[in-house]
């Protein structure tokens, strides 16, 4: 059994002992200091009670948790408003949607089934700072409760948010929905039986697409490992040729992640998603700004032209910004540490490369929805298939390796004696130590696992064989550390 308590939420295996696994002690603890730390958030608004907004994903275990989660918000004297069945992205908007003071997301995102986990937003639907979730956490652990009475508790209401998601997709300016129904495009989706199957071929069919539906019964009953990453895909990979599809679209369980497949059957590749919509957007702004004698901040307005994306997701990103313009800053690892730089660069598309796309028109959270919307947007346009849109973009390999520690101490070490044998490259030390080479289009980014003593090692360059290869000799550098 495993129960992972982070600042971020809580995360665990069904079953068990409290603590061991994710357990209805541990929902109720961790529910209950979500309430508790309200007002630190957010003053109690006037004339009515705290309202929180419940969505959840498909898998298994998410009736019991959401029936454990709502009755311990209307223990808490807070009413709750139940979206049923969600996507991550549709839960965020719903929370704003709904005039709310918050969020819980019922989600263990790409883990396997056997997992769940609460996600806590705030009134704007976006994620917990550390400081509010650190605060979150200790409150739990003192189990320090001190439920409503009787005529205080909260009382609960439903509503399906899909549509006002999807309708809020279909109006932003990005969006070329003529163009793409124009394109008559078929599409295979892998929804991997989570409520991905719900929304996706809705958002299609309203764009006039063809969708073939593969693992698209919302059952939670996951048909494959639900990350989607090539080795996983192989079945939608095949579906697409057989089919004759324009291209093959799959989510994870919570729909905030999203990879392509060519037409071909090869896989687009995952860090890319971001790359093509980003480009997407920089390209559109500059064509504008050429053609109407404007500066690109006056076309990209409210936004900066900027992209961001964190510490290891793909330099192409960069390269595509600058391309057209724009300017690139980079975040340390996790969706909120991308989202706060978004917010101070105002920065007009963000996200990270494992196949989030964050787009603050719509709202500043990962959303396939509108990755979808955004790519078949840029795909009618240059009236290409998507293996020739490809190789439009600069070519880089990511290299994912990691050193299994016996001993804590040693990561600081290690990442302290990087930072010295590489004092003559660009170094970044906002999260770990990332290493530059600027000169050679290559970089190694060396960060410490949160929950277990492993360095984590991320390497890119033009070539596997050279992502590889400096993996290699950092994890040599690292290893003489080791043994003294």
């Amino acid at each position: 059994m495993s129960l992972i308590k982070s600042i971020s939420g809580i995360r665990g295996t069904i079953g068990g002992k409290p603590g061991d696994g994710l357990s209805p002690v541990d929902i109720v603890k961790f529910t209950y200091a979500y309430c508790a730390t309200l007002p630190s958030r957010k003053a109690k608004p006037q004339g009515r009670k705290y309202k929180i907004v419940v969505g959840k994903d498909a898998r298994l275990s998410g009736e019991m948790v959401e029936n454990l989660v709502v009755g311990t918000l209307m223990a808490c004297g807070v009413d709750v408003v139940k979206i049923g069945f969600a996507s991550t992205p549709t839960t965020e908007m719903a929370v704003t949607f709904a005039g709310a003071d918050g969020g819980i997301i019922l989600t263990a995102s790409h883990n396997p089934r056997q997992w769940n986990a609460l996600k806590l937003l705030n009134d704007r639907g976006e994620f917990l700072t550390a400081e509010q979730g650190q605060a979150i956490l200790e409150l739990a652990e003192t189990e320090d409760f001190d439920f409503a009475e009787v005529d205080s508790l909260g009382k609960v209401s439903e509503h399906d948010y899909t549509d006002e998601h999807l309708d809020a997709i279909l109006t932003l300016r990005a969006v070329d929905t003529e163009a793409i129904r124009s394109a008559g495009f078929k599409v295979v989706l892998d929804a991997i039986n989570s409520v991905g199957g719900i929304i996706m071929p809705r958002l299609l069919e309203r764009l006039g697409v063809e969708c073939v539906k593969l693992n698209c019964e919302p059952t939670g009953d996951f048909a494959h490992n639900p990350e989607p990453l090539p080795a996983n895909l192989k079945d939608l990979c095949t579906a697409v040729v057989e089919e004759h599809a324009d291209l093959g679209i799959s989510v994870d369980p919570d729909v905030d992640r999203l990879a392509f497949i060519c037409e071909d059957g090869e896989p687009f590749v995952e860090e890319y998603t971001l790359v093509s919509v980003a480009s997407y957007l920089f390209e559109r702004a500059a064509d504008i700004a050429k053609a109407q004698g404007l500066p690109l901040e006056k076309v990209t307005y409210p936004f900066m032209p900027v992209s961001c994306s964190n510490l290891s997701s793909s330099r192409a990103l960069r390269d595509e910004t600058e391309k057209f313009g724009g300017t690139y800053f980079a975040a340390a690892v996790g969706e909120v540490n991308v989202t706060t730089k978004m917010h101070e660069m105002n920065a007009l598309i963000g996200g990270e490369g494992n196949g989030g796309v964050i787009y603050p028109a719509l709202h500043s959270g990962r959303d396939a929805m509108v990755g979808v919307a955004l790519f078949l947007s840029n795909l009618a346009h240059k009236r290409m298939k998507v293996s020739e849109l490809k190789k439009t973009y600069p070519e880089y390999h990511i290299a994912k390796n990691k050193i299994e520690l016996s001993d804590k101490g040693l990561i600081d070490r290690i990442l302290e004696a990087m930072k010295k044998a590489y004092a003559s490259e660009e170094v970044n030390c906002i999260d770990g130590v990332k290493i530059s080479f600027e000169s050679e289009r290559k970089w190694v980014h060396l960060r410490r696992s949160n929950t277990e003593p492993i360095i984590r090692i991320y390497s890119e360059a033009p070539t596997m064989g050279e992502a590889e290869a400096l993996a290699g000799e950092v994890i040599a550098l690292a290893n003489k550390i080791i043994k003294g």
